[in-house]
């Protein structure tokens, strides 16, 4: 019986330590839970702050860059004319020297050329002179068939009587056919005279020829002569020039190239798509306004010009089009050929669009527009133009606020805090409109209160960007509650 009572009475104490125990943990638990509790800030929807810009129509001038290189249209080679040696050289014909059209270049031996002339005008003295007797042959020749006319008709008259005297029994016809023939004698007299004066007049229009073959021959004598002087045959710049006093040249020999320095254009190449920009609806190339911009350390030389023609075939492996662009340019132009300049070219206007960075579209034409509520929302417009580090875009809707940088970190969905670009500011630091997050109070902190949570931000490890920023927030006339519970939870820490 004992024994029972003794074991009950261990049981019992045994569930009174057991309870006492559990109600130690109990409110050791609830004791901190309440601590963590009163240490943790109360959890908020994380906000972002964007740049954001509005979407606004306007009539954009677009400009398509690419990068050419200057091409010469009028350069000439400078060559010998005949073989000689050079005898005269100009001092001015040099590589880079400007020289003025009819300027004395250089001199070939004019020996040969004016013994070829003098032979040339011996030979045409001596084919007129040839003239001059053939036309005298057909005077006499002339003269000579008016003689024997005259006699066949005298002794036609002598065989008409003979004739008329045989009827009357006075003549023979004897003395009749002796007339006959006298009178067929002198008829094939008439005719070598005849043949003789058309023979005169053939030799006439011969000589004319040998004429005027020796008159060719004494002009291209002269005109040998005057080629031995080499003149520049227009103003411009002479380049690779090979010719020294004495040294013999060949015909047709390059001495020098000119090039005309205003007869410049620009090539360059356009991809399909460029091109097809620059055609009108007849497929035919437009006269684009250009601009050619050569660096010239830090001076830029910029030269305009117009939109002109199209390569007429496309190389092998090339893709795109080679088009030029003839360059409006004086002759003191520092523009050279084989210069590799930058191309600007304006594009037809493009109206009911918007301008936008580059960084707020995705390669696809997505952005970020800012909706109901501060939120983000996924918008996709039509990339109309990329030029550098702008797009222009089509079907945007205006008036809304779009970011202008989209980060990795932002998405639809997500609550922001916008910050507007202001129109004249451009690019420039964004200026922050003061407009708390829902929920979070801002309140006016004591001088004592700002020092010590500076410090404390001063001391801890966080980048220097985020402390730079937090101490800037900290020092404005009212503060975020949140803030303030964030800084104050962490201790400083990062």
């Amino acid at each position: 019986m004992r024994f029972l009572t003794r074991g009950l009475l261990g049981i019992l104490l045994l569930a009174i330590a057991a309870g006492a125990i559990g109600y130690g943990v109990y409110r050791m638990s609830g004791a901190l839970n309440k601590e963590e509790a009163r240490r943790k800030p109360p959890v908020s929807e994380r906000v972002y702050s964007v740049n954001v810009s509005s979407f606004e129509p306007e009539t954009v001038d677009p400009v398509t860059t690419t990068f050419g290189q200057i091409k010469s249209w009028r350069s000439l080679e400078i060559r010998a004319s005949s073989e000689g040696r050079l005898v005269e050289a100009a001092p001015t014909f040099r590589d880079g020297v400007v020289v003025r059209e009819g300027e004395l270049l250089v001199r070939i031996d004019p020996a040969d050329a004016q013994s070829s002339l003098l032979d040339a005008q011996a030979a045409l003295a001596d084919a007129e002179a040839q003239k001059a007797e053939a036309e005298e042959a057909v005077v006499v020749a002339e003269q000579e068939l008016e003689a024997a006319r005259k006699q066949i008709g005298l002794r036609r008259q002598a065989l008409e009587r003979q004739i008329q005297l045989r009827e009357k029994g006075y003549s023979t016809e004897a003395q009749v056919e002796t007339e006959q023939l006298s009178v067929a004698a002198l008829e094939q007299s008439l005719s070598n005279r005849l043949q003789s004066v058309i023979t005169a007049r053939k030799k006439i229009e011969r000589m004319d020829f040998t004429v005027a073959r020796a008159r060719i021959a004494v002009e291209d004598a002269e005109r040998t002569l005057q080629e031995t002087s080499v003149t520049a045959p227009f103003s411009g710049t002479l380049d690779q020039v090979n010719a020294t006093l004495g040294r013999r040249v060949s015909q047709s020999e390059t001495l020098a190239v000119l090039i005309d320095p205003a007869a410049l254009e620009a090539r360059f190449a356009l991809s399909t798509r460029q091109f097809a920009r620059f055609l009108d609806d007849r497929g035919q190339l437009i006269k684009a306004e250009v601009e050619v911009d050569l660096q010239l350390g830090e001076r830029v030389v910029t030269a305009k010009g117009k939109l002109e023609r199209a390569a007429a075939v496309v190389a092998e492996g090339e893709a795109g089009r080679s088009v030029f662009a003839s360059l409006d340019l004086d002759a003191d132009t520092p523009l050279r050929p084989g210069d590799f300049v930058t191309v600007r070219l304006r594009e037809p206007q493009l109206t009911n669009v918007a301008r936008i960075p580059a960084a707020a579209a995705t390669e696809n034409g997505d952005i970020l527009v800012v909706g109901e509520g501060d939120r983000l929302e996924d918008v996709r417009v039509r990339v109309v133009r990329r030029m550098g580090d702008e797009l222009i875009v089509a079907d945007a809707p205006f008036g809304s606020r779009y970011v202008r940088e989209r980060l990795p970190h932002l998405g639809a969905g997500l609550k922001v805090v916008p910050r507007v670009i202001g129109e004249d500011a451009g690019d420039a630091v964004p200026q922050a409109k003061a407009k708390p997050a829902d929920g979070n109070d801002m309140v006016e902190l004591e001088p004592e209160r700002r020092e010590a949570l500076i410090a404390r931000l001063s001391q801890s490890r966080m980048p220097d960007e985020v402390k730079s920023r937090l101490i800037d927030a900290l020092n404005q006339p009212r503060v975020s509650t949140e803030l303030l519970q964030r800084i104050e939870s962490r201790g400083g820490r990062g």
